[in-house]
């Protein structure tokens, strides 16, 4: 694309500003860029009228530009020190095509690109920084394969250099990214390293922030919701303090940048109060909400809050209602909906066995009414208790019924006589060492 050219000065890019349109601003970035010189100050004006292009083409989300874009400015890029072109490339280009939704192919495509043109000109931190940012594309577009082989050769590469900073967040990808593929031991060891470069260096509190999410989200995996409770904690006072006390929001960039801080927020409130709910503690949700999350309220919190109204009230159709109404906040969050997944058949099954505990022989639709939920889903999870050794009993499906046996009583003397001989096995042992010792 050939532009007659303007002059790369501070007039051009305030032209460029006071535009009447956007597509016109983009019109005259790009006739600054067409601009020969090559003087100092022209490529600093150049520079800026670069980061300008990209906000533009991003808000009017022409993603296929920005792609191209990074063809244009290679001649430019021979001009300019190679840490200048690896933030345009990293915090221009590929950060202003991530904002444009829909685009998580054509921005694993441009960073594919950039990588083969990063080997060419032998630029490697700009390279490690955009396959790291590959690596999560992948891992978002669950491609896990592809991002585990470009992760495990770059760790490698990253370590000899000894780049702490690039070195945590590449460790926290790729805990983030075992987690994915259910791997908790190695998710947890990339954890620790990335816990062990973070103690060499000043971490920002985004990043910590981060850290501290992926480890709430392991203990829970383990079922240590008071430990996790503790990290999501110091995740949310970390993006909390961020979303409260914006760097600048003048800029589109830093507005794009406080929404996901506030939406990291949101998502370590989300699995804090999900912590409270797991250890039976869903009173307190109420309560936190109103201290802590006044300025998060939403379909998330509304969720939570939701499920803890059913478990205050032990009832599984609000239950069901809750997942039902909130299907996108609980169902499509992998974390929510592992927990919620257990605690919903331990509340099924510890109901099931309060209700059918004075019967001997129970209709199912009867069941079915008391708890509040479908025939064919009682008689579904009553089938599998049977078979997971529950209780003791079988369904007469055609009467309807569920039929309880009393369970075989346990005859205590066989195990007290097996412990005695074991015992005195344990004693003839010890005497014949000692006697052996004697008779040497």
């Amino acid at each position: 694309m050939s532009y007659p050219y303007l002059p790369a000065t501070t007039d051009s890019l305030v032209h460029a500003s006071e535009a009447y349109n956007p597509s016109e601003a983009i019109y005259i970035l790009y006739r600054i860029l067409e601009n020969p010189s090559s003087s100092s100050e022209a490529l600093r004006i150049k520079e800026q009228a670069i980061f300008n292009l990209c906000d533009l083409l991003s808000q009017e989300k022409w993603a296929a530009d920005l792609k191209n874009l990074l063809i244009q400015l290679r001649p430019f890029f021979s001009l300019i020190p190679k840490a200048k072109t690896a933030k345009i490339v990293s915090k221009g280009i590929v950060d202003a095509m991530a904002k444009i939704p829909g685009t998580s192919d054509l921005q694993i495509t441009l960073c594919k690109e950039i990588v083969q043109w990063t080997h060419l000109e032998k630029r490697t931190f700009l390279r490690q920084k955009i396959e790291a940012k590959l690596a999560a594309l992948l891992m978002e577009n669950k491609e896990y394969s592809e991002a585990l082989t470009i992760l495990s050769g770059l760790i490698k590469e990253v370590r000899i250099l000894d780049d702490k900073l690039l070195l945590m967040e590449i460790d926290l990808l790729e805990s983030k990214l075992h987690f994915s593929l259910g791997n908790l031991p190695k998710a947890k060891a990339a954890l620790t390293a990335a816990r062990t470069a973070a103690n060499a260096i000043y971490v920002p509190p985004d990043q910590q922030g981060e850290i501290d999410l992926q480890s709430g989200i392991l203990h829970a995996e383990e079922r240590d919701y008071k430990t996790a409770y503790s990290y999501f904690y110091e995740a949310f006072e970390a993006f909390n303090a961020l979303a409260r006390n914006p760097k600048d929001t003048s800029s589109k960039k830093d507005r794009h940048a406080n929404l996901k801080v506030k939406a990291k927020a949101i998502y370590s409130l989300k699995y804090m109060l999900l912590c409270k709910i797991m250890v039976c503690q869903a009173d307190d949700v109420t309560g936190i909400i109103s201290s802590r999350g006044l300025d998060y309220l939403g379909p998330e919190l509304d969720a939570i809050k939701a499920v803890a109204n059913a478990c205050s009230n032990r009832s599984l159709m609000l239950f069901e209602i809750a997942l039902r109404n909130f299907k996108a906040q609980l169902d499509e969050d992998p974390v929510v909906h592992r927990h919620l997944s257990s605690l919903y058949d331990a509340s099924m099954e510890h109901n099931l066995c309060r209700l059918i505990e004075p019967f001997s022989r129970v209709e199912i639709a009867n069941i079915a009414e008391l708890i509040d939920l479908p025939a064919d889903h009682v008689e579904k999870k009553l089938s599998q208790m049977i078979l997971d050794n529950k209780f003791a009993g079988t369904l007469d499906q055609g009467a309807g019924c569920l039929v309880i046996f009393e369970g075989p009583k346990r005859d205590v003397i066989y195990p007290a006589t097996l412990e005695t001989i074991s015992n005195m096995g344990k004693v003839v042992d010890s005497l014949f060492i000692r006697s052996s010792k004697i008779m040497a």
